[in-house]
């Protein structure tokens, strides 16, 4: 039986850029595509991961030709990336799921951004955690979707019932 990677046959390369302008060099890449008529199939800018993007080509001559005098470009990472490494960037899986009571979560959108909280409450049918914020003088509760936290350290009372 033929393996997945071989059956796709997809050639990824990496970009490697200046953190926090891969959207930019992204859009620029599209730009220069569009107007050369390069062949390039697909970019991948994962918000997971930061200082990269992925391109899809046919050879690492297309990828250079993309990426040449483009602003925020550092290099080309010599070799190919299998679509089973970026597989987890492709898949996203919902935050609520790994999110339990009494976790520390980060809050990474918003007034809060960067502040640290304990989940007081979960609301899977809306999506919303309730939270504590640690770091307020006072305890104030307040209520954010499940995308705007990022776990930091789970309860001590791990819950049985995953």
């Amino acid at each position: 039986m033929e393996n997945d990677e071989d059956q796709y046959s997809a050639k990824i390369f990496v970009v490697k850029t200046t953190t926090g302008q891969e959207r930019n060099v992204a859009r620029l890449i599209t730009t220069k595509v569009k107007i050369s008529k390069i062949p390039i199939k697909a970019l991948l800018v994962p918000d997971t991961l930061k200082g990269y993007v992925f391109i899809e080509a046919d050879g690492p001559h297309l990828v250079e030709e993309a990426i040449a005098g483009v602003r925020h470009v550092r290099s080309r990472i010599p070799g190919l990336v299998s679509f089973s490494e970026i597989e987890r960037y492709l898949i996203r899986k919902p935050v609520l799921e790994n999110l339990f009571e009494d976790d520390v979560v980060e809050i990474t959108g918003g007034p809060f951004k960067g502040m640290r909280a304990k989940i007081t409450r979960i609301d899977k049918s809306k999506g919303e955690v309730t939270l504590e914020l640690l770091e307020a003088t006072f305890t104030l509760p307040i209520t954010v979707h499940s995308d705007y936290v990022k776990l930091v350290q789970r309860s001590k009372n791990k819950p049985s019932e995953t």
